[in-house]
C-alpha cells in the first residue's frame, strides 16, 4: 500500500465469466478506467471465456455496450482510446476444466508467443463457487499455474465444509501467494481510510477502544431487489452473500490492532486475531428477514425461505473490545443504499445540562462512509447561537471530493484498485484462507438451524425486530444525527 511503480508487468488476463453480469457491470468498465488512466500493462491481452460462443470483434461490442450500459459511454473523444482498448481484447467460448482445458491454454499460448517473454498469468473467477474447483483443476492440468495469480469471486465456499473442500481443491493446484480471494469492500477509499485515521493520527487511536465506544454499527441496506439473480440468491442468501463475505471483513479492518507494517502478511495477520476474538453467532443475536413481494419474483419458490434481510449483534472478547456491542445490517428493496460504519462514543456525565435541550439518548458519533460521497463526519454536541444555552448537533466532515478533488491523485474505485492491485501482485486488500475459514465457523449455528424469517415492507428499514435488536440504542444513518 506504499509507493510503487504503478504500471504493473506485462499480462494475459483470462476471465472466465467473461460474458456475464459482473463482467458486465463491473470487471470490463474497471479495466477500461485502468486503461485510459494508464495503468495498465504495456502490452496485455484480456481473453474472456464463457461456454457461449462469440467473435473476438463481438466481444468488443459487447465491451461497448457494457460501457453505455454502465455509464460509461465511449465519447467522441475517447473513440480512438477505445479502438486500442478493444484491440487487447479476446474471447473463446465452450467448456474448461482439468478433462478439457485445451481451448484455454491454446488461446494463452497465442497471446503470449504474441506479447514475447514470460508475461503474468492472471486468470479472474467471475463464476459461481461450484466452478471454482473445476477451473482451478483446469489451470493445472494445462500447465497454466506457472507464473498465475487467480483472483477468486465470492463466497469462496458457502460453509465451514464446502470451504474446507474447495480450499484443499485449489491448494492442490496453486500456492496460498497465487491465490487472490477478492471482496470488493476491501478496496474502498475509506475503508483503506481506516488504517490511516487511526494511526496516523494521534487523536483517534487512544480512543479507539471500549473505554470509549459505547457500540460500533456497519450498515450495508440497499434500496434495490434482487433483480434476475434469483437463481443466485436462492442458493446463498443475505448472510452468506453480505455478513460473511463483506461485512465482516469490514469489521476486521475497524477494530485490527497496530499492524507492525502495511505489508499483506502483518496485515492479514491482525484481521485473524479480530476473526479468532469474534463470538459466534446466536440465532437470538440475529434476525432475518424477507421483503414482501420476493416470493414473486421469476425462479423464487412460492414457498422459499431466503433471507434478504439480517440485523446481527455480535461482540469481540479481547482486551480492546471486550463489552462493546457490535451491530451489522443489510438487506435488499430497503429504503436506502447506504454503507457506513458508525462508532458512537459513551455518554459523559451530562446533568448539567438536562435543562439545556439535551437528548438522554444523545451520542457523538464518528461516521465513514464507504458509498457515494465518501469520506468521514464527525457529529458532537454543541451550543445553539443566541442568547440562552441550547444544545444542537452538529457535525464536521472529511469528503475525498472536497479536500482533494483533482489533485487528489488518481481515484480508483474498489474493483479498479483490486484489479490493478492483482496484476501488481499486491495481495494487502485481498483475503486469506485461515481468516475465512473462521468466519464460516462464525455462522455455523444460524446455517445449521436458522432464525425465523420476517417479512418487511419494500422501501422500510427492515423487520421491527431489527430494531428490537439493537434497544435501547437506535440503527444510525449518517443525516440521522440527532440520535
Amino acid at each position: 500500500m506504499g509507493d510503487r511503480d504503478l504500471t504493473p508487468p506485462d499480462a494475459v488476463i483470462v476471465l472466465f465469466g467473461g460474458n456475464g453480469d459482473l463482467a458486465r457491470r463491473k470487471l470490463i468498465p474497471s479495466l477500461w478506467d485502468l486503461h485510459r488512466a494508464g495503468l495498465m500493462p504495456e502490452q496485455w491481452v484480456l481473453i474472456g471465456a464463457s461456454r457461449s460462443d462469440m467473435a473476438d470483434e463481438a466481444y468488443g461490442e459487447f465491451a461497448r455496450e457494457a460501457l453505455a450500459e454502465f455509464d460509461r459511454e465511449v465519447s467522441a473523444d475517447d473513440e480512438d482510446a477505445f479502438t486500442g482498448f478493444a484491440s487487447h481484447l479476446r474471447y473463446r467460448g465452450g467448456g474448461f476444466d482439468a478433462d478439457d482445458p485445451s481451448r484455454i491454454a491454446d488461446a494463452v499460448a497465442e497471446a503470449e508467443q504474441e506479447m514475447g517473454g514470460e508475461p503474468t498469468r492472471l486468470f479472474y473467477l467471475a463464476v459461481p463457487p461450484s466452478a471454482f474447483g473445476p477451473i482451478t483443476e483446469g489451470i493445472g492440468a494445462a500447465g497454466l499455474d506457472q507464473r498465475a495469480r487467480v483472483v477468486f469471486e465470492k463466497p469462496f465456499g458457502t460453509d465451514a465444509e464446502s470451504f474446507a473442500e474447495l480450499d484443499d481443491t485449489v491448494r492442490s493446484v496453486l500456492t496460498e501467494e497465487q491465490i487472490y480471494r477478492i471482496d470488493h469492500f476491501l478496496g474502498k477509499e475509506t475503508l483503506q481510510n481506516v488504517l490511516a485515521l487511526r494511526f496516523a493520527n494521534g487523536m483517534f487511536e487512544p480512543v479507539w477502544n471500549r473505554q470509549h465506544i459505547d457500540h460500533i454499527q456497519i450498515d450495508s441496506p440497499e434500496s434495490i431487489d434482487i433483480g434476475s439473480r434469483a437463481s443466485f440468491y436462492e442458493s446463498t442468501g443475505a448472510l452468506r452473500d453480505m455478513v460473511v463475505t463483506h461485512l465482516f471483513q469490514v469489521l476486521s479492518i475497524i477494530a485490527l490492532e497496530p499492524p507492525v507494517s502495511l505489508d499483506p502478511s502483518p496485515l492479514m495477520d491482525e484481521k485473524r486475531k479480530v476473526f479468532e476474538s469474534m463470538s459466534t453467532l446466536r440465532c437470538e443475536d440475529v434476525v432475518f428477514g424477507q421483503y414482501k413481494g420476493y416470493t414473486e419474483s421469476e425462479g423464487v419458490a412460492a414457498d422459499s425461505t431466503t433471507e434478504t434481510f439480517v440485523a446481527a449483534r455480535i461482540e469481540i472478547d479481547n482486551w480492546r473490545w471486550a463489552g462493546v456491542p457490535i451491530y451489522l445490517r443489510t438487506g435488499k428493496a430497503m429504503a436506502e443504499k447506504r454503507q457506513t460504519m458508525t462508532l458512537a462514543f459513551k455518554r459523559p456525565p451530562r446533568q448539567m445540562f438536562a435543562a439545556h435541550g439535551l437528548r438522554a439518548d444523545a451520542h457523538d458519533h464518528l461516521t465513514l462512509d464507504m458509498a457515494g460521497d465518501q469520506g468521514v463526519t464527525v457529529s458532537f454536541l454543541a451550543k445553539r447561537p443566541g442568547p440562552r444555552l441550547r444544545l444542537g448537533q452538529a457535525s464536521m466532515r472529511f469528503s475525498y471530493e472536497q479536500d482533494f478533488g483533482a489533485t487528489g491523485g488518481v481515484q480508483l474505485d474498489a474493483y479498479e484498485r483490486l484489479l490493478h492491485d492483482a496484476l501488481l501482485g499486491d495481495r494487502t486488500l485481498f483475503t486469506r484462507a485461515d481468516g475465512i475459514g473462521r468466519t464460516w465457523e462464525l455462522v455455523k449455528p444460524i446455517l445449521e438451524r436458522p432464525p425465523r424469517v420476517l417479512p418487511y415492507a419494500r422501501g422500510s428499514w427492515g423487520p421491527e425486530a431489527a430494531t428490537e435488536l439493537i434497544a435501547p440504542r437506535t440503527w444510525h444513518l449518517p443525516e440521522d444525527h440527532e440520535h
